[in-house]
């Protein structure tokens, strides 16, 4: 009797760890899903896209041709520009990580 109990009891106990595990896995997937931002991530851009999104990041410089000029190479390697005048690089690791020969960022 003592061997059915705990039998059925880890039975249940199996169930409710699998479906919270499922139920965290679809959570997950739908805050990926949801902080995902067109052209903001990793490989989203098209290649024809780089200028216009260039244009916006490079908006408030007063250095325009050098910061187009690299954002134009970095959105061509990664096809991703962060959204934004500034910051935000964490959105597109490619861009954020893509270093100088000094160690200093190369995409603005």
């Amino acid at each position: 009797m003592a061997t059915l109990s705990t039998f059925l009891l880890l039975c249940l106990a199996f169930m409710l760890l699998s479906s919270t595990h499922i139920q965290a896995a679809a959570s997950i997937e739908t805050a990926v899903a949801s902080s995902k931002m067109y052209g903001g991530t990793q490989g989203s851009l098209r290649p024809e896209e780089c200028g216009g999104r260039c244009t916006v990041r490079c908006s408030a410089t007063s250095f325009k041709k050098p910061c187009m000029v690299f954002c134009r190479k970095c959105c061509a390697k990664c096809l991703c520009v962060p959204p934004g005048t500034y910051g935000n690089k964490q959105m597109c690791p490619c861009y954020n990580n893509w270093k100088t020969k000094r160690g200093g960022p190369k995409c603005p």
